[in-house]
């Protein structure tokens, strides 16, 4: 009897969460700040235009989306949910702040997201390649650059790196 209850109560869980899998909630938008390449010891700024990333969870996985382009999407994993690391400053200590880490696998390509109220960070893996690429953006109110969209106290970006 307690093994059928066990199964009915996975069964129960699993299909609540195939529900909701169609549910995304916009989490937020994110303004593209800067992309790095990495290659050795070497780090190579990448010239970047002014991109908002409109990002979506459904609370099993994230989405996020470029600009208004609904075709231009890119889909990750959730695999924690507790929080992620973040460092004050460059000799500071780590804290753990709010936030999502997710994957992405997608042809040969490794995608690892971090995911705050604050930024959004993207490290990207090719798996032939001895390159990462980092891309960064920070959290913006709306979907417009000009520094009246952004919040209190926060300077609006520069595109630069």
């Amino acid at each position: 009897m307690k093994g059928l209850l066990t199964s009915l109560g996975c069964l129960w869980l699993a299909s609540s969460q195939l529900a909701r899998a169609d549910e995304f909630r916009h989490v937020g938008d994110y303004l593209l700040r800067s992309r790095v390449k990495l290659n050795g010891t070497r780090s190579i700024p990448i010239a970047i235009k002014p991109m908002v990333f409109h990002v979506f969870t459904d609370g099993v996985e994230v989405r996020i989306t470029a600009e208004d382009d609904e075709d231009a999407r890119t889909t990750f994993e959730i695999y924690r949910s507790d929080g992620i690391g973040s460092q004050k400053g460059a000799n500071g200590a780590i804290e753990i702040i709010p936030g999502v880490q997710a994957l992405s696998r997608n042809g040969g390509l490794l995608r690892h997201l971090r995911l705050s109220r604050e930024f959004l960070t993207i490290t990207a893996f090719p798996g032939v390649s001895d390159q990462t690429v980092v891309t960064h953006a920070i959290a913006v109110e709306g979907t417009a650059t000009s520094p009246a969209n952004f919040p209190a106290g926060r300077p609006a970006p520069s595109t630069s790196p």
